[in-house]
């Protein structure tokens, strides 16, 4: 009996994970999914999330019936949260409160430092952050409660930071269209972050908001190769839509932006000036960019893809990695963990700034306005007794 538990303990417990440098693409996790049940997906695996207590890994056991298994398909489930607006405190970051509309995003960008999140929902940060999917249908309803309590002060609100609110579920929900409506009877500011050419359709609104000073739009462009922007982010816009959104945006007189981001080293930093060039000429006034970021499960997936698409640069990606990371794959130091540290980092950042200087980029910084916000909802008033 002894034996027995021992055993059965032992096969419980995690697999070991292979050296980086001698495992085959898609087996750092142990959970490599077969490339057709995976087709049109950023990542190769889908592990067990860090917060279950056990660890499930596919194999075949003799019958082949691993073949049989169906591909991942979308799934949403709505989500009924309590509240809306999402505070945070980071003090390398520029704004102090945020909308997340959905949980996980169908992009599917490799690199999404939003996949660890997916633990929370006993889900993993593979192929289940792509595939399962949360939407939050009453979050207009809940923004406008919030924005009407006693003691709101606005200030401006950031959406886009952690999951794309303009991903392709956003065509059959209209969370994002709502948040946008609720926003614009306040008179309360908005930022903005996508990569989807989807924020066109809402130009209306941002139009009527822009003539207020009430919205910024930033489109992450992270490379104009389509090969490897397919491959980085499957199932986001083209290159050339983003760039077309910005022009569009653009003329309606919609400040816009372009976020360079991530930079990967040895994959994509080459393209940093070619895409300034191209959002500066499609309309873009401001921009700026974010170095790789790896935390926890991210690291593993972002391993697993560059083995398997780019597996003569596996070590010299890695080796960049870590020269701008003090020494590790990734350092959550405030301040640093956007830009990273050392030479190679400061080269980025020179040629980045020398690039918006000579495009005119970032001259004037648009700072949006709170003046005209009015609450949504009526604040009840004390009755005069006479």
């Amino acid at each position: 009996m002894q034996n027995m538990a021992q055993a059965t303990a032992s096969a419980l417990r995690r697999p070991p994970v292979p050296a980086p440098s001698q495992a085959p693409a898609g087996e750092f996790l142990g959970t490599a999914v077969d490339r057709d049940r995976r087709r049109g997906r950023g990542t190769l695996s889908n592990a067990t999330g860090r917060y279950e207590p056990l660890t499930r890994v596919g194999f075949d056991d003799g019958w082949r019936s691993i073949e049989e298994l169906p591909a991942f398909e979308t799934t949403v489930t709505e989500e009924k949260a309590r509240k809306i607006i999402t505070r945070n405190d980071s003090p390398d970051i520029g704004f102090d409160r945020s909308i997340n509309p959905y949980r996980g995003c169908e992009h599917g960008c490799v690199y999404c430092f939003a996949r660890p999140t997916h633990a929370n929902m006993g889900l993993s940060a593979g192929l289940d952050f792509e595939s399962k999917l949360f939407v939050k249908p009453d979050a207009p309803l809940l923004l406008e409660k919030e924005l009407g309590a006693p003691n709101y002060s606005p200030r401006v609100i950031a959406i886009g930071t952690n999951t794309d609110p303009y991903q392709p579920i956003e065509r059959k929900y209209e969370v994002m269209r709502g948040i946008l409506e609720v926003l614009d009877r306040a008179g309360h500011p908005v930022g903005i972050v996508t990569k989807s050419a989807l924020v066109t359709r809402d130009v209306d609104i941002l139009a009527r908001m822009a003539r207020r000073n009430l919205v910024k739009v930033a489109l992450s462009v992270t490379s104009l190769d389509p090969k490897i922007a397919r491959t980085m982010e499957p199932r986001a816009a083209t290159p050339a839509k983003r760039l077309e959104a910005i022009r569009t945006l653009a003329e309606a007189g919609v400040p816009t932006s372009v976020m360079v981001a991530p930079v990967v080293p040895a994959i994509n930093d080459v393209e940093i000036e070619r895409i300034l060039d191209a959002a500066a000429a499609a309309g873009a006034k401001e921009a700026g960019y974010v170095l790789l970021r790896l935390p926890l499960e991210v690291r593993d997936l972002f391993r697993e893809w560059v083995m398997e698409n780019f597996p003569d640069r596996y070590r010299h990606v890695f080796k960049l990695i870590r020269d701008m990371r003090n020494g590790k794959d990734y350092d959550a130091k405030w301040g640093e963990r956007m830009t990273g540290t050392g030479p190679i980092a400061w080269m980025i950042g020179r040629r980045f700034e020398a690039a918006c200087e000579r495009l005119g980029l970032n001259r004037r910084k648009l700072k949006l306005a709170t003046e005209h916000f009015t609450p949504t909802r009526k604040r009840p008033q004390q009755l005069d007794l006479f």
